[in-house]
């Protein structure tokens, strides 16, 4: 499997120059790149191709890896794989049987939420409330039989 295989099924299959190239293209969380490039360059890749949904990268020996955005898939059960001085835990391959993938590091960050920022205009105090005058009740003091008037509160109306 060393050679270059076709298109994708949507036809944009293209090879990379580079690997940073690569990670750009598949928006690739930039904390993975350094974990992903020490990867390539302890298997030996030869060649970077675009697959659409992940990069595949060719190797001298084995099978081609494909780099995803939060795992690398392709590890036989017997590849170690050290990146750093930290040996890689491979987990068994669901999409791929008989392969093994790793998860990349920005898997296991946690979310941290982006604050708002201050402006730099400093805050001038808000002017003091006052408080809102009662509201007026109204009641009902009845109407007039003869003239059809509201009456007064003294009982009155427009006709006495």
């Amino acid at each position: 499997m060393n050679e270059v295989q076709g298109p994708t099924p949507a036809g944009t299959s293209r090879p990379y120059r580079s690997l940073p190239e690569a990670l750009r293209a598949h928006r690739i969380d930039p904390v993975n790149h350094a974990f992903i490039t020490e990867i390539v360059e302890a298997v030996g890749v030869t060649s970077l191709i675009d697959r659409g949904r992940y990069i595949e990268a060719i190797r001298r020996d084995g099978a081609a890896l494909h780099i995803g955005r939060t795992y690398t898939n392709g590890f036989t059960e017997d590849e170690v794989v050290t990146v750093g001085s930290t040996r890689l835990r491979l987990q068994p391959s669901e999409g791929r049987a008989p392969y093994f993938y790793v998860t990349h590091p920005s898997t296991f960050a946690p979310q941290v939420p982006v604050k708002a920022k201050r402006s730099s205009t400093p805050r001038t105090p808000a002017a003091p409330r006052t408080p809102a005058s009662p509201k007026p009740v109204e009641r009902d003091y009845g109407v007039c039989d003869v003239c059809f008037m509201v009456k007064t509160p003294a009982g009155g109306c427009g006709c006495d």
